[in-house]
């Protein structure tokens, strides 16, 4: 599944992936997977990236264009 809006909210951001990585304890490598779509994000990274951004986690996976929480 390849999440697009991982990288938008990143550059949005101004955040390089190292930065991302660092914040969830992961190595770059592997969060460059989760933006690619090569390895599915653990739930656990999605919220606190969901946390990160301000946005809701079905904003995240597409699943809505409305990027507020409910």
């Amino acid at each position: 599944m390849l999440f697009r809006r991982l990288k938008d909210l990143r550059e949005d951001h101004d955040l390089k992936q190292s930065e991302v990585a660092e914040f969830l304890g992961i190595q770059q490598t592997v969060y460059s997977r989760y933006e690619r779509g090569f390895q599915n994000i653990p739930l656990e990274h999605l919220m606190k990236l969901a946390e990160k951004y301000n946005v809701s986690t079905d904003y995240i996976l597409g699943i809505t264009d409305n990027p507020n929480k409910i």
